[in-house]
């Protein structure tokens, strides 16, 4: 069921709109909430919604949850990047959970809020800019690229973390990967070495 969806359908995009995606299985009713501050597509909101809604899903989340969205650009994810985290450039998603979970463990359903009676799971900031660029780079769409960054936040909001370059982002490639091909989409080429020496410039893939 979708709340403000009728919009997107008649719109090629959106900005400062707000669409919240309520889906899940037959048990479990995940809450998607995407604000757009910035010119949206369809596909790029369709994309959000199917990966945020897989990597919960893959990671078993037998709870209903909340997680919200902020598509925005350069500038808007930057500001956030320096308030936050005291780094003064750019990047391609952030990721702020709302519990220090480990990775596996699931969210507890006396966690949730009793007048929503969904947890909440915590925030993404997504700068679909930085995603066209670094789509270009892969060589591959900017759908497929929201795709990853969003699995790849959600897991931070469940847990994971690449703080090195060992078991901690081993583990947590696996389960992109794993949650990437439910959703039929598999790495390319070298995506990876080119994903690899993106980070190792500090463009990319931060908490």
């Amino acid at each position: 069921m979708f709340d403000l969806l009728d919009y997107f359908s008649y719109n090629e995009g959106a900005c400062g709109q707000r669409i919240c995606c309520y889906e899940g299985g037959a048990a479990v009713e995940h809450e998607i909430c995407i604000d757009a501050e910035v010119e949206t597509p369809q596909a790029v909101v369709e994309q959000l919604r199917r990966a945020v809604l897989a990597a919960l899903e893959g990671e078993g989340v037998d709870v209903p949850c909340i997680v919200e969205v902020c598509v925005t650009d350069d500038s808007g994810i930057h500001q956030t990047n320096l308030e936050t985290r005291g780094v003064d450039s750019p990047t391609d998603v952030l990721s702020f959970p709302m519990f220090e979970l480990k990775p596996g463990e699931k969210p507890r359903a006396n966690w949730a809020d009793p007048d929503t009676e969904k947890v909440f799971l915590g925030d993404m900031m997504l700068s679909l800019e930085r995603a066209n660029a670094q789509a270009a780079e892969f060589g591959h769409s900017p759908e497929r690229e929201v795709c990853y960054l969003a699995v790849h936040s959600v897991l931070h909001l469940l847990g994971y973390d690449h703080l090195d370059e060992g078991p901690m982002k081993a583990q947590m490639r696996a389960r992109e990967e794993a949650v990437l091909a439910g959703l039929g989409i598999t790495r390319e080429g070298n995506e990876n070495e080119k994903r690899r020496n993106y980070h190792e410039k500090g463009q990319a893939d931060p908490h």
